[in-house]
């Protein structure tokens, strides 16, 4: 058990040892919720720090095979499988979602609860994960640290149109009584 556990020591040291080039970035990737050392440095190995290489975040994605899927026919939207893409940055990005799931007064666990009521815990990971992605794009785009937009930022963006809506509600409630 001993030498398994400085052999693991060893390849930490050795992982950042290879990490010094890209410190900004490797810090830069942790201030988003839900993304450590382990996860900002296996993100770094994936896509590496240079984001001019994709044109936008949505290529990003793609190219990762975390965009969402897309099955229409005839002006009917259906379920479509995301594509095949990269499994260990899909993989790695998934444990930080479900990691910034659980990350209190975040912008990402009241996104999560909301898509996981309505869709499902794995959908509403699968688009944390996207969202992570596109999260992790622009940060090192623009190589600045992640701004928390608070639990309450979808909410208050769309204040009225929800007062409006749950007053109409109420009052369809109070009406068939």
């Amino acid at each position: 058990m001993d030498f398994l556990e400085s052999q693991i020591c060893d390849l930490d040291a050795e992982i950042l040892r290879k990490l010094q080039p890209y410190q900004q970035q490797f810090e830069l990737l942790q201030t988003i919720p839900g993304i450590k050392a382990d996860a900002a440095a296996s993100i770094l190995a994936e896509i590496g720090s240079d984001m001019s290489q994709f044109p936008t975040a949505a290529h990003l994605a793609s190219w990762a095979g975390v965009c969402p899927g897309n099955n229409e026919s005839a002006g009917k939207q259906r379920n479509g499988k995301a594509r095949k893409g990269n499994a260990w940055l899909r993989g790695t990005l998934s444990q930080s979602a479900w990691a910034a799931a659980n990350t209190k007064n975040s912008s990402y666990k009241s996104r999560y609860r909301r898509l996981a009521a309505r869709r499902g815990k794995k959908r509403a990971v699968v688009a944390l994960v996207h969202a992570l992605l596109r999260t992790s794009y622009y940060v090192l785009r623009r190589a600045t640290p992640y701004q928390e937009l608070g639990a309450n930022y979808l909410d208050e963006r769309r204040r009225e149109a929800l007062i409006r809506y749950h007053t109409k509600r109420l009052h369809e409630l109070s009406v068939s009584a």
